[in-house]
């Protein structure tokens, strides 16, 4: 006879993996792409200032977003490494989430910043040297392509290091931009090209920020990944699995980036195949949506009553007991 509490009847027989994969090559690359870029950054903020070129500050704001990115690419491989404990018992994931989102707050500050500053040498331009501008601009450029070449090699699969290249491809744009308004500015002395294109890397830091703050709020929301949402979980069981009734109480969400969990109800079709049909269940979800760690309740059909969910919300007047992600 199937227990009573139908809500906490779990399969536990699989392996849960809480730590990502996490290759040593992929960790000393962002360690020295993080260094190269930092090192950089600092140099091109006082070449700006030295040279007066907003363009050059406002790539080195850029920079700041690339080096954010691989630290928090790094602290993630670190911190992903330590062991849960007792009052942790995910470990430290969502650290990185956690750093993101204040990150992406600051960065909203010095895209501000910028805008107040470009609008300032629009009335009053400054003396801008181009020379030193084109020099540091350059080497910005010749240090994003070296970066870009290391976070290329090998694997390239974790979504940190995917993040990290994107960041380092966007910075590439301001360097290029730097450079460009350094050659106008020594060509012809028109300085209004400079807070021009500091703005236009500004807009490259308000997308990499917006993505950024949306992407953290989003799993600090406890919200589902595009790629497992709760409807496309309960349509591929449904499918897939052999000897299952129903699918309910379906809850989707992140621990950090790639680290994604779920827990449902499910109700085989006989009580007797309810070991064989929770095992199909954790196989598809770890197959087709990349799920390690799902916790899946039997619903059994000896037992009369309706499971209820904490979480239930109402929709068009109806009751769900599915189709929501936390």
């Amino acid at each position: 006879m199937p227990p009573s509490d139908s809500h906490h009847d779990h399969d536990h027989d699989h392996d849960h993996s809480h730590v990502p994969a996490v290759t040593s090559t992929n960790e000393r690359k962002v360690l020295i792409s993080f260094c190269l870029i930092f090192t950089f950054m600092i140099v091109e903020a006082v070449g700006g200032i030295l040279s007066g070129s907003l363009a050059l500050l406002a790539d080195a704001g850029h920079m700041l977003t690339d080096a954010t990115a691989l630290a928090l690419a790094y602290a993630a491989f670190r911190f992903g490494r330590r062991a849960a404990d007792s009052k942790r018992t995910f470990g430290y994931l969502r650290f990185e989430v956690i750093a993101g989102f204040v990150n992406a707050v600051t960065l909203f500050a010095i895209i501000g910043w910028i805008g107040y500053e470009a609008w300032q040498r629009f009335l009053d331009p400054g003396e801008i040297l181009a020379g030193p501008m084109l020099i540091v601009a350059i080497i910005g450029l010749l240090v994003n392509i070296i970066v870009l070449w290391i976070m290329t090699r090998g694997e390239t699969d974790h979504v940190n290091v995917k993040g990290a290249i994107l960041h380092v491809m966007g910075d590439l744009l301001g360097s290029v931009g730097a450079i460009v308004a350094a050659i106008v500015i020594y060509l012809t002395g028109w300085t209004p090209i400079d807070p021009i294109l500091s703005v236009l890397v500004a807009m490259l830091i308000l997308r990499s920020a917006w993505k950024l703050l949306a992407k953290s709020l989003h799993i600090l929301l406890e919200g589902a990944p595009e790629n497992a949402l709760p409807d496309a979980l309960e349509r591929t069981l449904m499918r897939s699995v052999e000897g299952l009734a129903a699918v309910s109480h379906i809850h989707v969400w992140q621990l950090t980036s790639g680290q994604t969990l779920a827990t449902l109800h499910v109700r085989p079709e006989s009580d007797e195949d309810a070991k064989r049909v929770v095992k199909s269940v954790e196989k598809e979800l770890l197959d087709q949506f990349s799920i390690e760690h799902a916790t899946v309740a039997i619903d059994w059909n000896s037992e009369s009553s309706e499971s209820s969910c904490v979480l239930h919300q109402h929709t068009d007047g109806h009751d769900h007991d599915h189709n929501h992600s936390y």
